[in-house]
């Protein structure tokens, strides 16, 4: 996983409501066994429409989504938070997001950053001509026209995205304890290891 400390570039001004898995990627796209490529079929009812936002010239690269309130709603794909990472989107900025979307989208090195109503409108505005920054280390989004709103975030979950963390890095960043402790308990509970005791 990538480390996240901060994060600028152009955001997509999508801000739709209730937007569920299936819209962030449809469930055809479910079969694939690789997360490469999922980004095509990220919101491809949506982007049926030839005019639509997600493949305007204007957010090309977007490393931020801007979406509107109970964001990645429905069923509990992690296909949704891969498809866009593939996308290439690294945070996205919402009222509120359902709560396994959440999970799913901090496990795989996506930022949620959970603001008002109000901020998420003005970042809509501003979104539409300018970059927007988000600092994990400070907590803040900030704009061009010296607006600054900050936001909360579990302290274990900053941690974990500022140091690239996922669970299995987790996991080998105790490789010392572990070791410790699978030596000692082969000397105390030798039939562990299939050694007789002495």
């Amino acid at each position: 996983m990538e480390p996240i400390r901060e994060i600028e570039g152009r955001a997509i001004p999508f801000g739709a409501k209730n937007v569920d898995t299936d819209v962030i990627i449809p469930a055809h796209w479910l079969k694939t066994i690789t997360r490469e490529g999922l980004g095509r079929g990220a919101f491809e009812t949506i982007r049926k429409d030839p005019a639509n936002i997600f493949d305007s010239e204007r957010y090309k690269n977007a490393p931020i989504l801007i979406a509107g309130d109970n964001f990645g709603c429905g069923s509990s794909r992690e296909h949704a938070a891969w498809a866009l990472l593939d996308m290439g989107i690294h945070a996205v900025i919402a009222p509120s997001f359902s709560d396994i979307f959440s999970g799913n989208a901090f496990k795989n090195g996506i930022l949620t950053v959970v603001l008002p109503q109000e901020q998420v409108d003005r970042l809509l505005e501003v979104a539409e001509s300018e970059d927007i920054a988000i600092d994990l280390d400070s907590q803040t989004v900030t704009t061009p026209f010296q607006d600054r709103f900050t936001f909360e975030i579990d302290p274990f979950r900053k941690h974990c995205l500022i140091e690239g963390l996922d669970e299995v890095g987790l996991t080998m960043a105790r490789g010392q304890a572990i070791s410790a402790y699978e030596a000692k308990a082969g000397q105390q509970l030798p039939f562990l290891s299939g050694r007789r005791a002495a």
